[in-house]
């Protein structure tokens, strides 16, 4: 069941144009540090989607809600990094995990934001979605504070996999922040499951851009 109202929200404008010689660099300002993204046009992961740009804002302005600060932070699917590098400035201990052709691109994005910072440095691993995970996240070991994902349904195969792996990682205790761009049946069906396994309140909404930023955790029995 969904409580509450969400707060309705526009994703603010914090890309800063910039003249620069390369086509693939975007440069963003959050939580006053610039942060530049390398994209990649050959994978999906390597673009900075607008879930991302939701989730980002989000946390830089609710940080006393969700105060990352020294907490344990898991990013699934984190593509160009934004978001884990965010929370990452936030003070998180940051695993930030995709597929692997994903992550040259990722550790690159992520070491190049916070070399000469004081931050925890974050953690960049595979992680494919429904596989290996207790061999690769052994759960006696793996405790997550925050669970964050952004615009990780798109594709109907790897829908399955996708919640498989967020009830994996979601123990009680957990906050899975999913911030997604609402455009098909099998969004809404996704949200769906989701009400049905965990408890779950829509945070806000991003209307001209059609983003849903959610949060769920564990039903307590």
């Amino acid at each position: 069941s969904l409580t509450d109202l969400p707060v309705t929200l526009k994703i603010l404008q914090n890309w800063v144009p910039k003249v620069s010689h390369y086509f693939d660099k975007e440069h963003y300002t959050y939580v006053g540090h610039q942060i530049v993204i390398q994209e990649s046009i050959e994978h999906f992961g390597a673009v900075v989607w607008p879930g991302a740009l939701a989730l980002s804002q989000y946390l830089e302005s609710n940080q006393e809600q969700f105060n990352l600060k020294d907490k344990k932070v898991l990013e699934i699917g984190a593509g160009t990094g934004l978001v884990s590098i965010v929370a990452c400035i936030l003070g998180a201990y940051v695993t930030a995990t995709d597929l692997p052709e994903v992550l040259e691109n990722l550790s690159y994005n992520i070491s190049r934001n916070i070399q000469n910072t004081n931050m925890h440095k974050p953690e960049v691993r595979k992680l494919v979605w429904g596989e290996s995970l207790n061999e690769d996240f052994p759960a006696s070991t793996y405790h997550y504070d925050f669970l964050l994902a952004t615009d990780v349904v798109y594709h109907q195969a790897a829908l399955e996999p996708l919640l498989a792996t967020m009830v994996y990682f979601c123990k009680p205790g957990t906050v899975l922040l999913w911030a997604n761009k609402f455009r098909f049946s099998t969004d809404y069906e996704f949200l769906e499951k989701l009400c049905n396994i965990f408890n779950t309140t829509i945070l806000a909404e991003f209307p001209e851009s059609n983003v849903k930023l959610l949060k769920a955790t564990v039903r307590e029995n």
